[in-house]
Parts: C-alpha cells; structure tokens; sequence
C-alpha cells in the first residue's frame, strides 16, 4: 500500500470528471439506494435509548441526513465483489456511527456552530451532552459489531477507533502552528479521516471472504480515496463561492488548523504574506480571511491542492483492477471522481 508522503503530484493523476458531482453522487446511490435505506431504518432503530437526551440529539443527528460516503463505500465494495448476505447493513451503521460520534467530538473541540447547515448538536445542548452523546455512539457501534459476532472485523474497528484517535491529537497539537509540513498534514489527516474510509472498504472485502489481495486492493482504494476527500474538503474552505458546504468558510483559518492550501502558500509566497499568513494562523484571526484567499489564489495553491487530491483519486481507482468488471466496480470508480470533483 502506497504512502501518503510518498505520493507526489507529478505521479498518475485523475483528470477532471466531465459529470458534475452532484449527478456522479445520484448515480452512486441510485446502485446502492435500497441498502442505504435500510442502514438509515438500522440507525434509526439502533440510536433508541430510554434516556431521553439520547433519543433526542440521536432524532437530530439522523435528521441531519449527511453523504454518507463511508457505509456507500463499504456497500460497493461487498457487492463488487458478489456479497449477498445482510451483515453489510449492521457494519454500514456501525461505520456511521464511529463516523458521527468523532464528528460530535471535533465540533466540540473546534468550537463549531455550525454542520451540514445546521447548528451542531454542541451549539444546540451544549458540549458536555455532545461528548457523553458521541460516547454513546461509540459504545453502541461496538456492542453492534460484537452482534456480527467477526472477529477480524472487530480488530480493524478498534485499530481504526485508535488512530482516528490518535488523527484528532496530532491536528490538536498542530493547531496554530504555521510550521506544520506536507507530510505532517498528511500524517495527521490519514489517520483522522482515509483510516475509516480505509476500513470500510477492507470490511466490504471481508464480508465477502475476498483474496488477502483483494483485500489489500480495496483498503488501499478507501485509504487513498479518504485522503483525497479530506484534501478536497480543506480546500473548500478557501474556494470562493462555496457558499454550500454546510459549514462556515474560514473555520479552519479561526481555529488555526494548517491544512494544505495554507502549507503550500507559505512554501512560495513573498515574505511579507508569509509573516500575515504566520501570525493569523498563530492566533486564529479570521479577520485576514479574504486577505489569505487572495494570497492562496496567487500562489495557485488551490490548484496545487487540486492536483494532489486528484493524485490521491487516480491511485485509488488503479486499485480497483483487480476486481471483478461489474456496475459496483464502476460506481466505486465514480466515487473516487466525486471525491475530487465535488463542491460541498
């Protein structure tokens, strides 16, 4: 499996999709769509609680819908490979629900007000019922893969848990900090966010009693798709125009988080908006956010960015030539293209 600080933009690169993602993502879940409705009924069922805050911030949660590009993930991966069985339904809820508790945890810790464009559950009951709630979800993931009752899934899950961990850590110690490198960045989002993406994957494969093989194939395409989808994602904080990604633009600048546009810029602008660029980081001055756009764009670090993620999203599709031609094959191809080509 390729590392990421190995990877470079020069290297096989996935061209810009000519469908715009809003359609790519319709015609990933049109495949999938009776399976996805049935993990929402599983997660739906399975956040009940006789404590009435659970059921409360769980109704919420589950209302405020989301891609759910990580159980579509692991879907396509069982069914490319011919699963038939019902455990890809339990695992895919299980995969959201790790995925929404570390989101309850990062709005927590980022002070966010605001997710897929709506106030975060923290601005809604306050932090210490969103830490407990994410806890829950935790839990109840677990005790839900303990019902699958497969061990080895169980091992990914919780060497997954670990370094999702161990991802939110490094970003924390990171943060204000305009010394963090490429390779760190990297380093911090393959374990905050591909990891899951990276598990999902590998568990559709297990499911289907894959070749260790095709096991490897489909974790390194999840890997490399997260890792392109986390890129993309820090990049709409500084594309103008996008004023759809559910979030505030700038967040990221206000909680002094060094994502790549930021990385880049400061590799090649003049010394006096590297020293803005410097002490807005260092202090979270979201006042200079226009200011540090105008300079992202001037560097072309955007576009650095964008060639990178599509790097990412072209390794992940290579990935993919050892399974079997089928309509799964194709749509976790597509995948790869809406991680990259997307404006939300």
């Amino acid at each position: 499996m390729s590392t990421p600080s190995n990877l470079q933009p020069n290297k096989r690169q996935l061209h810009p999709a000519t469908t715009n993602s809003g359609t790519l993502l319709s015609e990933i879940i049109a495949l999938v769509s009776d399976d996805l409705s049935a993990i929402k009924r599983h997660i739906e069922n399975q956040i009940e609680s006789d404590i009435s805050l659970i059921r409360e911030i769980g109704r919420y949660i589950v209302d405020a819908g989301g891609k759910r590009l990580r159980p579509i993930t692991l879907l396509l991966a069982a069914r490319s490979l011919g699963y038939q069985g019902t455990a890809h339904i339990d695992l895919g809820a299980v995969i959201e629900f790790i995925h929404t508790a570390t989101l309850l945890h990062d709005d927590v810790v980022d002070k966010s007000d605001l997710r897929r464009g709506r106030k975060t559950t923290n601005a809604v009951w306050g932090n210490p019922a969103s830490v407990l709630v994410g806890d829950f979800l935790y839990s109840r993931a677990f005790e839900m893969m303990v019902a699958v009752d497969r061990m080895a899934i169980m091992r990914i899950m919780a060497a997954t848990t670990n370094r999702i961990s161990e991802g939110e850590v490094l970003q924390l110690l990171n943060t204000h900090s305009p010394t963090v490198s490429e390779t760190e960045y990297l380093e911090t989002i393959t374990r905050k966010t591909a990891k899951l993406f990276e598990s999902a994957a590998q568990i559709g494969a297990l499911l289907a009693n894959a070749a260790p093989a095709t096991e490897s194939a489909l974790a390194e395409f999840g890997l490399n798709i997260g890792i392109s989808f986390q890129i993309v994602d820090d990049a709409l904080d500084y594309r103008p125009g996008t004023d759809n990604i559910g979030k505030n633009t700038g967040d990221d600048l206000a909680d002094g988080k060094m994502t790549l546009p930021l990385i880049h810029a400061l590799r090649v602008c003049t010394p006096g908006d590297k020293e803005l660029i410097e002490a807005a980081i260092s202090v979270g001055d979201r006042s200079q956010f226009d200011t540090i756009v105008a300079i992202i764009e001037s560097t072309d670090s955007l576009a650095y960015t964008s060639r990178l993620a599509r790097t990412y999203a072209a390794q992940a599709q290579q990935a993919l030539e050892l399974l079997p031609p089928s309509d799964y094959r194709n749509a976790l191809s597509k995948l790869a293209e809406f991680a990259v080509s997307r404006t939300y």
